[in-house]
């Protein structure tokens, strides 16, 4: 593996004010009134050494959040950290030095570790897929498939992969779906009252699965067109009929065994959901340093 992802457009990080919040909530929830085994088993001086280390290859997302869980619960934890996120790291990779209490250490330990986890899962999985499209002009990108609670570090952890990132929440753009458009009578009414009153740099995406949608949205000054659920010979028909007039994004049922075909007709974007939704946690590890 190489070290570094050259596929990361720019990961971002959450504000460390956020971030903190977040760990608060993590903690509370694991820690609950006091870690009963380890306030039993080990004197609250004890010092010792670990080390978080990757157990399969991966590509590495929440290794700064991880560390930051040990010094948030004891300031007095010192972790020294020997990778970054986005880095792409082969079996055995030593990510974390932790040095401090044995006890504080070993009450965080698994709420640091799921978070590694759980995120780089997301990112080796967006890696992969970002593999499978290269030399096409589409970049992938996610959804609002989330876990409730860890979007803004499962949309990084997208980042840190390769991907880019959809909206983060509903309020970062107006998606006009097929409920909407129900709703207000047609595609063209839709997105005459979004474009109305939208904030001036926030665009209008339509989601249509059919091509007389795609006609419909581009006469009516869609900014995005979404094609959902389409064959792969009506993608190229739309990618046709637009003609680079607006960005295109590919979505629904979206496979690493399909993502190619796909990416070769020619649109922009292809969301897939299962990134967020399905990615398999990976093995790392806090092994004692001594």
């Amino acid at each position: 593996m190489t070290p570094e992802n050259r596929n990361v457009p720019q990961a971002w990080q959450l504000d460390p004010l956020v971030l903190d919040d977040q760990i608060r909530a993590f903690l509370r929830e694991d820690i609950g009134y006091f870690d009963l085994t380890a306030t039993l088993l080990i004197d609250a001086e004890l010092p010792a050494r670990f080390e978080m280390r990757a157990r399969e290859p991966m590509t590495l997302a929440g290794l700064a959040a991880a560390a930051r869980v040990f010094t948030f619960y004891d300031a007095s934890i010192k972790v020294e950290v020997l990778a970054k996120d986005g880095q792409q790291v082969d079996k055995g990779t030593t990510l974390l030095k932790i040095e401090g209490p044995a006890r504080s250490i070993l009450t965080a330990e698994r709420t640091a570790l799921n978070l590694a986890q759980h995120l780089s899962g997301i990112a080796t999985v967006t890696t992969t897929y970002i593999e499978r499209i290269a030399g096409t002009r589409a970049q992938l990108i996610d959804s609002r498939k989330t876990t409730p609670g860890l979007r803004a570090m499962e949309k990084h952890a997208v980042a840190c992969g390769g991907g880019r990132n959809h909206r983060l929440g509903l309020d970062n753009g107006i998606m006009l779906k097929d409920n909407h458009i129900a709703v207000c009578g047609s595609i063209t009414v839709a997105v005459a009252r979004a474009k109305s009153s939208v904030p001036v740099l926030t665009k209008v995406e339509v989601e249509c699965d059919r091509l007389d949608q795609v006609e419909e949205a581009l006469a009516a000054g869609a900014d995005v067109i979404m094609l959902d659920n389409m064959s792969v010979e009506e993608m190229q028909r739309a990618v046709t009929m637009v003609d680079g007039r607006v960005l295109l994004e590919a979505s629904g049922g979206v496979r690493l065994e399909t993502i190619r075909a796909i990416a070769e007709t020619g649109v922009d974007f292809i969301s897939v959901g299962r990134i967020t939704q399905s990615s398999p946690a990976l093995d790392i590890g806090l092994d004692d340093a001594e």
